[in-house]
């Protein structure tokens, strides 16, 4: 049979497809032979072409993956006999390469120790003498260790022994790089024991790297993935070489003479390592030579003639396909500024940068304009605190350069200073406003690319103005109005599409008169089915869904179920996750603004479109290790054969391919899961009991995808999660049977505990960031109900504290060094900000006394932040929290005894903080100081007379209106909570000349209520003071400053004045100016 097959394996090479066709038809019987194994071997060591010895050898391969159980015993036992002799008598590198990747399917079935000739062949051949001999043996074993690296660990020890050698074997580029990669697939798996040999060998793996790159760039590009898989799964192997390791990543990084992948492959290696461990780099003075080498890069030249892509015509913002040094060098800075603590960073990074600014080269300018630029996120408090004026002028000068190149670098920055440094940006409306208008003046004269970088600009600065966009609506929405209907270029089209979503979010309902022409714009888009549209629908939908959010319940309630429809009829038609994902949020919007939310049409049709997204593989690429030229072959043979599946599922079916080098996930199957799990939350939180048919099955497809290889799926799912469990609560409030009350606690009992694992375990900050968020929600919602478990408040309690402490996995925690210094990054400070809004949502939900020892345990790690020496932000979580907890205690049980027992290890905490320079500082502990006094009351009465002298002399020289909006409330808790310790006759009048409140509009509940009290208690001290409580509350009646049950209390309070005084009342009310006459005296008398 042996020759037919030759015969046939030969026909399959020839250049004609009828030729080939016949072949394959032959082959497909040839394979119902039991003797095609034997036959297949005889080819394999036979044949005198090697391409047939090739083709042979994949076919086995293919033969052995998928019917390794139905091939017989004497057949297996001759196949490894043969696969040995033919590996050790073979010449020709890529036929060695596909027996190498027959023997590591082999392995996956036979494990090596039931395989002990492929040791004796593997020890010989890697110890040999002959340096072709060494490179086969090493071939062999990194083929088999990588797809089955687990039954090599007894021999791990010995194996490192001999990389030890090998690596050294510096004329011998090919055997190191197969060491290399054997390394590299047994790194995950390495145990305590082998960790200082493994230590030992990076000196030798540097060099060998060194030596590699000499010889062949693609396979030291290759090699060095050593680096992010120690950094994975061991980085404690690599903490004593940080050193080495960054200068040898640095040497990579600046060498101009080699190929960029390999450039980036040292880049991004460094941003790996400040991302685990910027406090090593830092402490090892190692911020000043990265600095020093990604400097140059960012700043470099393209080739002559060429441009940076982004500088591209058709360039696109969004581009992640950009594998430039120079854009891994932008991302080296964004990462320091996401990691690293910002005064230490700009004290180095600054000076470069100005050099920069200075320079006469386009390319240096728009390196330091990036470098602003990639710094926003990270650096956000910093910058906003001390920099944000002088470095907007920067950005602003920048936009009329006289180099095109450097103003889009201006208003990249520009767009990222708007969406990172929110709220202080938007105070420089009156000077950006007129240079972005100007730029949108020229829409159709300039370049597309440009004009790109504008709007995003652009839109990032409105989104955020508020009521401030007011003066600039007219001719903003008149210039993406002729957008809409006149541009030819389906590009401008989109970009106005989405200037209307931004200016729809700061406009809200004063968009309102543009809606129709909108709308029906948005229609037509949204009902063409030509290909070239696909960017353009994407973009309508997604505006479409902010309309939905911003512009009213009445103005869209009406065209909710039409919008549902028309996203569907376009998911319907054209498979494209882009458009699936904003359909997806279109649901989720209408499921806001529909007048009764349980109506929300078409839910099951939404909701099996999420869970196939969600259940969806596709966009996952497996990288696979050969060329598959035998595809055609891969035996469909036993298509019609019902055994064939299952001995797959007999064997498990390995979902995993052995010639599968990894994964990677498409960027828009990435966003589709991501929306799929936010919509899928919201929509079942929103719909309440109508969403509980599809709640099982959509909670099982989100919980398995806690563990996806994408962080932003990881925490989109953690988010859902808890948004399940509040709609749960929700339909379990509506209707309190016992069965929604157990669905509620089971499935509280899978979702808490996989939180907790999360916040203790998981590597990505965002991702934690995301899961104390959400559980924070589900605390706030469920309150006791979340915490009914035995144990469960003491493991939130716990895992609060971890992040207190920095002790979980991603914030580098039970590392290797001692963490004393108080500067941190900004977003390490906000991780714990969320693990601290924990604390007061745990206080609301138990007894005083249940919570007291965890709260022991837990202020002083809250109150250390309150420190002069820590930075404003800290200062201002420290005091905040601490009010907060307060607050929490005025509602439960015990609550009062344990704010006196707490009142002396707080109260100098919160009067230092009110003599803080930083206003935010002064609120937070004025706010506190007024909790104290509530949740203690008459238990803090000595305390009184010392509370009232600091106010009275904060009140004396106070500017800031929130400050003195809190101030007021704090002296109406005071009052409230303990009215005898209060001198009324001196502290009322100067309370009701600080009204009405200015910003803190939600202590106006405070306010009214402590005067209503005091109406009740001591009328003719009110009635004396009618004029001013009169005039205050003539600004607030009938606006959105009063809730409806405060606008109550208020107006009753006016009416039985005006009833038993009439004649004070009155006089008080001729005093106001007309308009606040009529709507008081309107206010008064409607019954």
């Amino acid at each position: 049979m042996s020759g037919e097959l030759e015969q046939i394996l030969l026909q399959l090479t020839q250049p004609d497809n009828a030729i080939i066709q016949q072949a394959t038809a032959q082959l497909k019987l040839a394979f119902k032979d039991p003797a095609i194994i034997p036959a297949l071997c005889a080819v394999m060591t036979g044949s005198q072409n090697p391409q047939i010895r090739q083709s042979a050898a994949v076919m086995l391969r293919m033969r052995v993956k998928k019917h390794w159980k139905k091939i017989s015993l004497d057949h297996r036992e001759s196949l490894k006999a043969v696969v040995l002799q033919a590996f050790q008598q073979e010449t020709e590198h890529t036929v060695r390469h596909s027996l190498s990747q027959l023997s590591a399917v082999m392995v996956k079935h036979e494990t090596p120790d039931r395989w002990p000739a492929l040791f004796t062949l593997l020890n010989q051949s890697t110890k040999s003498n002959n340096p072709t001999d060494r490179q086969v043996g090493l071939l062999l074993l990194s083929k088999v260790v990588e797809s089955n690296p687990e039954p090599f660990k007894p021999h791990y020890r010995q194996l490192l022994q001999l990389f030890g050698t090998v690596l050294q074997d510096l004329d011998n580029p090919t055997a190191m790089y197969y060491c290399i990669l054997t390394l590299t697939a047994m790194t995950a798996y390495t145990g305590t024991e082998e960790m200082n040999l493994m230590r030992a060998l990076i000196p030798r793996l540097i060099i060998a790297l060194k030596h590699l790159i000499k010889a062949d760039q693609g396979q030291a590009s290759d090699a060095m993935e050593v680096f992010d898989e120690l950094m994975e799964s061991e980085v404690s192997i690599i903490v004593p070489h940080i050193a080495e390791i960054v200068h040898f990543c640095l040497e990579v990084s600046a060498d101009t003479t080699l190929t960029d992948s390999l450039r980036v492959k040292a880049l991004s290696c460094i941003a790996f390592l400040i991302r685990l461990k910027s406090k090593t780099v830092l402490k090892q003075k190692l911020l000043n030579p990265i600095l020093q080498t990604v400097f140059p890069v960012l700043s470099a030249a393209p080739p002559p003639g060429e441009e940076d892509p982004e500088d591209e015509e058709n360039g696109d913002e969004g581009d992640t396909d950009n594998e430039s040094p120079k854009h891994f060098a932008a991302q080296v800075i964004d990462t320091m500024a996401l990691h690293m603590p910002p005064e230490k960073l700009f004290q180095q990074l600054m000076p470069l940068t100005q050099v920069c600014l200075a320079s006469e080269n386009p390319y240096e300018r728009k390196a330091g304009l990036m470098c602003m630029a990639v710094l926003a996120e990270g650096c956000a408090d910093h910058i906003r605190t001390k920099l944000l004026s002088s470095m907007l002028q920067t950005v602003c000068q920048s936009l009329s350069d006289n180099n095109q190149v450097v103003r889009s670098a201006g208003l990249f920055a520009l767009g990222q200073f708007s969406e990172h440094l929110q709220p202080e940006v938007s105070k420089y409306c009156a000077e950006l406003m007129p240079l972005l208008l100007g730029y949108m003046s020229a829409l159709n004269q300039a370049k597309i690319g440009h004009i790109t970088k504008a709007f995003y600009a652009l839109e990032n600065f409105m989104e955020n103005l508020g009521s401030e966009i007011e003066p600039y609506l007219p001719t903003l929405m008149e210039t993406m109005l002729s957008a809409l209907s006149n541009a030819e270029n389906l590009k401008l089209k989109e970009l106005a599409v989405s200037a209307i979503g931004a200016i729809a979010n700061a406009a809200k309902e004063k968009l309102v008169p543009y809606f129709p022409p909108v709308i029906e714009s948005l229609k037509g888009f949204l009902t063409d089915t030509r290909d070239e549209m696909r960017a353009l629908q994407t973009q309508a939908l997604d505006t479409l869904s902010v309309l939905a959010r911003t512009i009213g319940k009445d103005v869209f309630s009406p065209l909710a179920a039409e919008c549902v429809q028309l996203g569907l009829n376009l998911t319907n038609a054209i498979d494209d996750p882009d458009l699936r994902r904003c359909t997806y949020v279109v649901c989720l919007r209408c499921s806001h603004s529909n007048r009764s939310p349980a109506s929300l049409p078409h839910l099951t049709a939404i909701t099996t479109i999420m869970l196939l997204s969600l259940k969806s593989t596709e966009g996952v690429t497996a990288h696979l290790e050969e060329d598959k030229t035998f595809v055609l072959l891969d035996d469909d043979d036993d298509d019609d054969d019902a055994e064939g599946d299952a001995i797959l599922d007999d064997e498990g079916a390995d979902t995993v391919d052995p010639d599968t080098a990894g994964f990677s996930v498409e960027n828009a199957y990435i966003d589709e899961k991501e929306d799929a799990c936010d919509a899928l939350g919201e929509i079942a939180f929103n719909t309440g009991a109508t969403f509980q048919p599809f709640l099982e099955s959509s909670f099982q497809q989100v919980y398995e995808l806690r563990d996806f290889p994408h962080e932003d799926v990881r925490r989109a799912a953690f988010g859902a999660m808890g948004q399940f469990c509040r709609a749960q609560h929700k339909v379990w409030q509506e209707n309190p049977t016992e069965a929604n009350h157990q669905a509620m606690q089971k499935l509280l009992g899978v979702v808490l505990p996989s939180f907790l694992e999360a916040v203790r375990g998981e590597r990505e900050r965002q991702v934690v960031m995301g899961v104390l968020e959400a559980m924070n929600a589900v605390l706030k919602a469920c309150q006791g109900e979340a915490l009914q478990s035995p144990g469960r408040l003491q493991e939130i309690s716990q895992a609060i504290r971890d992040v207190l402490k920095k002790r979980t996995v991603c914030q580098d925690g039970g590392g290797d060094e001692a963490d004393d210094d108080e500067q941190q990054a900004e977003y390490d400070a906000m991780l714990q900000e969320f693990a601290g809004e924990g604390i007061p949502l745990l206080a609301s939900a138990v007894p005083a006394d249940t919570f007291q020892p965890h709260l022991n345990e837990l202020l002083p790690l809250i109150m250390n932040k309150a420190k002069s020496s820590c930075t404003v932000a800290d200062r201002s979580f420290s005091v905040g929290t601490l009010g907060e907890i307060l607050q929490s205690l005025v509602s439960v049980s015990g609550g009062r005894a344990c704010a006196g027992k707490l009142s002396n290890r707080l109260l100098p905490v919160l009067v230092a903080g009110v003599r803080d320079s930083d206003s935010e500082v002064r609120n937070n502990s004025v706010f506190g100081l007024g909790a104290l006094a509530q949740a203690a009351g008459p238990l803090v009465a000595q305390d009184y007379p010392m509370m009232l002298s600091l106010f009275s002399n904060l009140l004396s020289k106070e500017q800031d209106r929130r400050v003195i909006d809190n101030l007021c409330a704090a002296l109406c808790r005071m009052i409230m909570s303990h009215m005898e310790g209060v001198p009324l006759e001196q502290v009322f009048p100067a309370l009701l000349a600080c009204l009405p409140l200015k910003e803190d509009m939600e202590e106006n509940k405070t306010v009214y209520s402590c005067l209503a009290m005091l109406y009740s208690q001591n009328p003719a001290m009110v009635v004396s003071q009618i004029k001013p409580i009169v005039s205050a509350s003539s600004h607030v009646l009938g606006t959105k400053d009063l809730d409806p049950e405060t606008q109550n209390t208020l107006v009753m309070l006016l009416r039985d004045v005006a009833q038993r005084h009439s004649q004070k009342f009155e006089g008080a009310v001729r005093s106001l100016p007309a308009e606040q006459k009529m709507k008081l005296t309107a206010a008064v008398s409607q019954s």
